[in-house]
């Protein structure tokens, strides 16, 4: 028997700003009756499950760009394997990047961000096709993922976590789990703060520091500007900053028209999915 058939194994594939770090820290190690790897021994995933003698194991990791290579590179070893995704709604998804990206020294407008009508943004138009990321899964593995919804779990985590868990055939004590949210996104004020310190500074996150504690000190010179200026840009008074929204208005929602039956076309495959798994 190969060890692709002695284990089963279950991938949390994450998206950014779809809620992973709350899974990852506060729900995923409360599962019982799978050996979870945690995000930080992620590069040692392949080496870990081909050693551990659990014959249930569950593995997370967020992914953007890498995210069809990372697939590929875990199905190669690995087909078998049931994976998990969760995915935002484009227009609050994009948002939320663009905001965090600005936290991170992104110096362009939204439009450099994510430019619908021309594709000329730093985002492209196929990075918010959902559907696509379902067919990279389905191409990539045997067992068809199970996807979830971002919004499920904003609204009632609680619903959220036992239908996860369901669906593995795990159990979990909802006692246990802090539901609390950690911290609100940070403001406009703040961010205008960032953007315009950032005409001056370069605070863009370092990413070729691999190591944990080498990436902590990669960034910590920039880490060092950017949170004081977070503080104190959300100290100072309105009137200091520009009145126009970080996000034009009226954006937002033509990125919502444009992806709406992609955005139902995964509601569709979730649904189809569960049915398939539980008249199984």
């Amino acid at each position: 028997m190969t060890e692709q058939q002695e284990k089963e194994i279950f991938f949390h594939t994450g998206m950014a700003k779809t809620g992973t770090t709350f899974l990852q820290y506060r729900v995923f190690p409360k599962f019982e009756g799978v050996y979870y790897i945690q995000r930080t021994r992620y590069q040692r995933a392949i080496r870990i499950i081909r050693k551990s003698s659990h014959p249930r194991i569950f593995l997370s990791n967020e992914f953007d760009i890498q995210f069809e290579r990372e697939m590929k590179k875990f199905s190669a070893v690995f087909p078998q394997t049931r994976t998990l995704v969760v995915f935002r709604r484009q227009d609050g998804y994009i948002a939320s990047q663009f905001r965090r990206f600005v936290k991170n020294g992104f110096r362009g407008s939204f439009r450099d961000f994510f430019d619908l009508e021309e594709d000329r943004g730093f985002f492209k138009k196929k990075d918010l096709e959902f559907m696509r990321y379902i067919r990279i899964l389905e191409e990539s593995y045997r067992l068809k993922p199970f996807v979830f919804f971002y919004e499920d779990m904003r609204d009632d985590p609680e619903r959220f976590i036992l239908d996860m868990a369901s669906l593995m055939r795990v159990r979990i004590d909802m006692r246990r789990v802090n539901l609390k949210r950690k911290h609100s996104s940070y403001n406009e004020k703040q961010l205008r703060a960032v953007q315009y310190v950032g005409r001056f500074v370069d605070l863009k996150e370092k990413t070729s520091c691999r190591n944990r504690v080498a990436r902590f000190f990669c960034r910590l010179p920039q880490n060092l500007v950017r949170y004081p200026t977070l503080w104190i840009g959300g100290l100072l008074p309105a009137s200091l900053y520009s009145q126009e929204p970080l996000i034009p208005p009226g954006e937002l929602e033509k990125i919502r028209e444009y992806y709406k039956d992609d955005w139902q076309a995964c509601h569709e495959y979730a649904r189809k999915v569960r049915e398939e798994v539980w008249t199984v």
